[in-house]
């Protein structure tokens, strides 16, 4: 990837940048400018066709809430070989039992917003993997058809999965709208771990790198689940401002399936064990 060639089409004058290490997609760096610092991410346009377009796009789509914060889109280009994305840069701070309160508060408010359909006015990417939004009218049959169903074939076709699993899948597909509570669909962020968000200075959570889609709620109360790092003060925030139907602790293996499936594809045998058991109870 030539930076040299990215850093001529830019839209600013540069005057020093650095590398940031992390990630397994893009390459990261801090831009320095007379206009202020910057954070830009860059990629190969062939290998990732549209990535860093439906992230900005998902960005704008939480940003027009009005509910949490996202880094200000500077510019977004794919029309070269390496396409790039420069966001605002923010500047962090700590989180207190407060601003952890007013996280979960504002997710909820987000999710309270009702959707008119399953699904997204697009397709995106989760991690690396393409991810499918067509528009369904339950969550059963989006669930299944455009996020489950397309991993579990490509686990399928690297032999990873056995065929009982393969029909406990089937089995599963089959319960999802007698397992979830059925509700308005909402904004998701998709992606929304511990290493998706940020405290800013000014002591505001600030999220990033969303897969967002119109999809149930929970998915995101899951994945804060996953991997941890989040407050319990969070949570209750979270039910405060938009309580949590009754045995949603229960459904979190269920919201996992998928990142896990992801995982699995991505990083291999830790998390496809980890599917394998959510699997066995089908």
């Amino acid at each position: 990837m030539n930076l040299q060639n990215i850093l001529k089409r830019l839209p600013i004058k540069i005057t020093s940048y650095k590398p940031i290490s992390g990630g397994d997609t893009n390459k990261s760096y801090v831009l320095q400018s007379e206009e202020g610092n910057f954070f830009m991410k860059t990629n190969s346009t062939k290998e990732f066709p549209g990535m860093l377009r439906e992230e900005a796009k998902g960005l704008k789509s939480i940003e027009e809430t009005h509910t949490l914060r996202t880094p200000k889109i500077i510019k977004i280009d794919d029309s070269g070989n390496e396409q790039y994305l420069i966001l605002e840069l923010i500047s962090k701070g700590e989180a207190n039992e407060e601003i952890w309160e007013n996280f979960g508060k504002s997710l909820a408010s987000m999710h309270k917003i009702p959707q008119p359909f399953f699904g997204f006015s697009s397709d995106n990417y989760v991690g690396r993997l393409p991810q499918k939004n067509t528009k369904a009218s339950t969550w059963g049959e989006f669930y299944t058809q455009y996020h489950l169903q397309p991993l579990i074939k490509k686990l399928t076709d690297m032999n990873a999965l056995t065929n009982q699993e393969v029909r406990a899948a089937e089995n599963f597909y089959q319960q999802i709208d007698d397992i979830f509570p059925k509700e308005t669909p909402s904004l998701v962020h998709g992606d929304l771990w511990s290493g998706n968000f940020l405290i800013s200075d000014t002591g505001n959570p600030v999220v990033l790198d969303p897969a967002v889609y119109y999809g149930h709620r929970e998915m995101d109360l899951g994945m804060t689940r996953l991997f941890g790092g989040f407050s319990v003060d969070f949570y209750e925030g979270y039910n405060s401002k938009y309580p949590l139907e009754k045995g949603w602790e229960e459904r979190i293996p269920f919201t996992q399936l998928y990142p896990l499936l992801v995982h699995s594809i991505l990083f291999g045998n830790y998390y496809l064990d980890e599917v394998k058991s959510i699997l066995s109870d089908f």
